[in-house]
């Protein structure tokens, strides 16, 4: 779990609103209900591996000095519905009390403080406030440096590069998130994932009653080679009406990195081959984001088991394979 923080810097103008009291935000009438902040714009002005299925499916400015009232600042511009930052349009009741656009049809425009009809009252001195403000990016305990404009703030963490990577494995929707060391040892000791020195490989999938399985997601397996980490999957989906497979590599780290790195996978029996080569894809996308894209070998599930050989009940497919960097 990562901690973050962040100091908040603001002009003249700040301090003159700070002090008018029936602004600032009430109780936490609803708490429970939270919604995801959205990102807005500023107001315009080779052993042979055998691997059985296990699951289912802009700038930056020098900071300056924190004052007293910015945790005050901070409470006026958070929601008292969501408890997320408010941005234009920033909406108010007759007795001043603020709350975001994304809440007000959640609480059927009456206040969530005093419980007066809302309205259409736009708070603009508050949003003049919080365009007045500069504040370092959420991440800056992880390495960002960056100070940035309210208004810009949220659009730069949803694309900084030092903001936490999700936890790559396939086989459930974790929620683990944190650097790449960190995740490594997640996927090792809580996910109990194949780990393996190298940069070539030679598995064999199976499946004892592949007719049966449309959907199915192998064990995935972490390479660890130049000094970096990839990420094998193996998975079976529609392809509108044929059932096919799927293999292909992530690079554990972002997409300006992964592209600095190949692979190939081949499958192949009976004097017949597939070959597939391509880039890493980032763990920035998802798996089935890849997967749905069909950026990795696919191949149907008839051909698959010719590949496996005799009586073509069973899947033994065998996939091999390499990584290597790019001059």
């Amino acid at each position: 779990m990562y901690m973050v923080s962040s100091s908040i810097f603001f002009s003249s103008e700040v301090k003159a609103y700070i002090q008018n009291p029936a602004m600032a935000s009430g109780n936490n009438y609803f708490d429970d209900m939270r919604v995801k902040p959205e990102v807005v714009d500023p107001p315009k002005g080779d052993d042979l591996t055998e691997i059985g299925e296990s699951v289912i499916d802009h700038a930056q400015h020098t900071p300056k000095p924190n004052l007293t009232a910015a945790s005050s600042v901070r409470e006026l511009l958070e929601c008292p519905v969501c408890l997320n930052a408010m941005y234009p349009p920033i909406h108010q009741c007759s007795n001043g009390h603020t709350i975001c656009s994304a809440c007000k049809p959640r609480v059927h425009n009456r206040c969530p403080t005093c419980r007066h009809e809302l309205g259409n009252i736009r708070c603009l001195a508050l949003e003049k406030v919080a365009a007045s403000l500069e504040l370092p990016c959420k991440y800056q305990t992880l390495g960002c440096s960056g100070i940035y404009p309210y208004y810009l703030k949220l659009k730069h963490e949803s694309q900084c590069t030092f903001r936490p990577y999700n936890c790559p494995y396939a086989g459930s929707e974790c929620m683990v998130v944190g650097d790449i060391p960190f995740l490594v040892n997640h996927l090792k000791d809580d996910h109990k994932v194949d780990m393996h020195n190298g940069s070539t490989f030679n598995h064999r999938y199976v499946k004892s009653n592949p007719h049966e399985v449309e959907n199915a997601t192998w064990m995935l397996t972490v390479f660890s080679c130049f000094g970096q980490y990839f990420c094998l999957h193996f998975e079976a989906f529609q392809l509108g009406m044929a059932p096919v497979y799927i293999a292909f590599l992530r690079f554990m780290g972002d997409d300006s990195e992964a592209k600095n790195y190949s692979y190939s996978l081949e499958v192949g029996a009976n004097g017949r081959k597939m070959i597939w080569q391509g880039v890493p894809r980032s763990i920035r996308d998802g798996h089935r984001k890849v997967r749905d894209s069909y950026d990795g070998l696919v191949i149907q599930r008839n051909m698959a088991l010719f590949f496996s050989g005799g009586d073509r009940k069973e899947l033994k497919l065998r996939v091999t394979g390499r990584i290597w960097k790019e001059q």
